[in-house]
């Protein structure tokens, strides 16, 4: 960091340590003016002047997440997203997605591991995997595969009502806004040939990710097996019947997962970013958005 940036950076601290927003009561003041500066910005497509309504977190910059994997998507992740999620069927389809935005994220000038990667699943579990087993036959009692499949049908643009059930999905060149959707069952696997009709029954349970069905230790093997061979970092739990799948995953998977190391036990003190790993509760200097901090100036002075 610049001179000048760790000068901001300094200021912008003291401030917040100094006890910004004051927020006296005896004194009706809620802040000190002299620490408030504009929102100046003059962008290509908008332009800011004036006072923020609402005052800073200590992290200033939300937490940046971005959900989409096209070869477009990987771009502009790595220069910019700190959180990503992530679908696929499989661990052959994730893992080169990661390493390449990862790599991506490198040649932006970052670190690779700035980025935290969790990818969406649906976990039906049980006290044996007999009585999971059973939940997922009974959930599959009430799936209707051509609403699955009109879903999908949304997802990537194709309207698959006109395809034979049989007939092997092939991949097809869309706009980079639904091509991720496609890519995760043709081309980023090709050895496995989903059908129209296999795609709709995987769809019902599970959307675009795995499903993991089994006792709580099946399905923690499972778990740490993708989170090992794919480079993610963990999981965006969807889910098939709610709020009992929360529940289950809550007070079945939780315990185990502890057991083994893999889960925390208690939160981590600080602000989201650094309890998902940042070096601090800014954006880290790495992030082009780091560029953008400047030293606060009174409103006297404009």
């Amino acid at each position: 960091m610049s001179g000048s940036g760790q000068e901001a950076r300094k200021l912008w601290e003291s401030s917040w340590e100094d006890g910004a927003p004051v927020r006296d009561t005896a004194t009706g003041v809620f802040v000190d003016p002299s620490k408030v500066h504009l929102v100046d910005h003059e962008g290509r497509y908008f332009k800011v002047h004036g006072i923020h309504m609402t005052e800073p977190s200590p992290q200033r910059t939300p937490v940046l997440f971005q959900a989409g994997s096209s070869a477009r998507g990987q771009r502009f992740a790595g220069r910019h997203a700190e959180g990503i999620y992530l679908s696929g069927p499989s661990k052959k389809v994730l893992t080169p997605v990661v390493s390449a935005t990862r790599a991506e994220a490198v040649k932006a000038g970052r670190a690779a591991h700035d980025i935290r990667f969790y990818t969406m699943a649906t976990i039906i579990t049980g006290r044996t995997s007999r009585e999971a087993r059973d939940k997922y036959e009974d959930y599959r009692r009430y799936v209707t595969p051509e609403a699955a499949l009109a879903m999908f049908s949304g997802w990537t643009g194709i309207n698959f009502s006109s395809w034979d059930p049989d007939e092997p999905i092939r991949y097809m060149q869309l706009d980079a806004g639904t091509s991720s959707a496609l890519e995760g069952f043709t081309r980023l696997d090709p050895e496995r040939v989903w059908t129209v009709r296999e795609l709709a029954l995987h769809n019902a349970i599970g959307g675009r990710g795995p499903v993991f069905i089994g006792a709580p230790g099946e399905v923690a093997d499972a778990l740490e097996e993708w989170v090992d061979e794919t480079g993610i970092d963990g999981f965006n739990l969807s889910y098939a019947v709610t709020p009992e799948a929360y529940e289950d995953f809550a007070d079945l998977i939780v315990p185990e997962l502890q057991e083994r190391g893999r889960y925390k036990t208690r939160y981590e003190p600080g602000t989201l970013r650094e309890k998902l790993g940042g070096d601090s509760s800014w954006l880290n200097d790495r992030h082009p958005g780091a560029a953008f901090r400047r030293a606060p100036y009174s409103l006297q002075e404009r």
